[in-house]
């Protein structure tokens, strides 16, 4: 039997990248899946190509009162959610020296403030031993030049993690953090040249790049039960990068 049948999951940023790859594996697991995303028309490719058992909704996580009617549509659909993965996220290189205020506020109003009314706006929807997944990154642990601002950005959510695990208790949730390494997103090809990206994937111990779905395998054991016990964690999917 497929670990999360009659479980329902919902993935932030699900049209495009990891959030696509997460998506995709928590449906061939047996879960409903909501998706968000910012353009309806990638939005609307999305579902067509995850099909039946996806429901994809335009919302931008930084909005509440765009989360809300979301949260409405999945409640109204659904009833409950028991598994949230808060993975909607951006990245923008940046150095120190040509860091904007526009940089500064577009990461963090994303990556950390949609991070946190993704989580706070779902609370009344969390079914009892609902399984919440941030998405962190290798960056806040190693971050490269020019990334120091969306590794700001990203250390936020992992600390948003610890403290929120410690509600664990009394509101029967767990919280974890999956950090990628370098993926191979359309996000990661379209930042970075050619170059780079050859030069990332040899700096890794395991010689390579990620593939999306390595990161979504990650995010599905944790959905499931067989992560039950674990709670607060940072799991790193990057092939040694950010380890050795």
């Amino acid at each position: 039997m497929a670990v999360l049948t009659d479980k329902v999951a919902v993935v932030t940023g699900g049209s495009s990248g990891i959030g696509f790859a997460t998506a995709r594996a928590l449906r061939d697991e047996g879960a409903r899946v909501f998706i968000t995303g910012r353009r309806k028309d990638a939005l609307d490719a999305a579902v067509a190509e995850l099909g039946s058992g996806v429901t994809g909704s335009v919302c931008d996580v930084s909005a509440a009162p765009q989360l809300d009617a979301f949260y409405r549509t999945v409640r109204d659909r659904a009833g409950r959610i028991d598994v949230l993965v808060a993975n909607a996220g951006i990245a923008t290189a940046a150095p120190l020296g040509e860091v904007t205020e526009e940089v500064i506020d577009s990461l963090f109003a994303t990556n950390v403030k949609g991070t946190i009314l993704t989580f706070q706006q779902a609370l009344p929807h969390l079914n009892n031993g609902a399984s919440v997944i941030l998405t962190g990154s290798t960056a806040a642990t190693r971050p490269d030049e020019g990334l120091e601002v969306y590794a700001a950005s990203k250390a936020a959510v992992r600390s948003l993690a610890r403290g929120w695990a410690l509600s664990s208790r009394a509101r029967g949730f767990r919280v974890n953090v999956v950090s990628p390494g370098g993926t191979r997103t359309a996000g990661l090809l379209d930042l970075l040249p050619a170059e780079a990206l050859e030069q990332a994937g040899e700096g890794v111990p395991l010689g390579r790049l990620a593939e999306p779905a390595e990161i979504a395998a990650v995010t599905t054991f944790l959905a499931s039960d067989a992560a039950s016990y674990v709670n607060g964690a940072e799991f790193f999917a990057d092939g040694g990068y950010a380890q050795v």
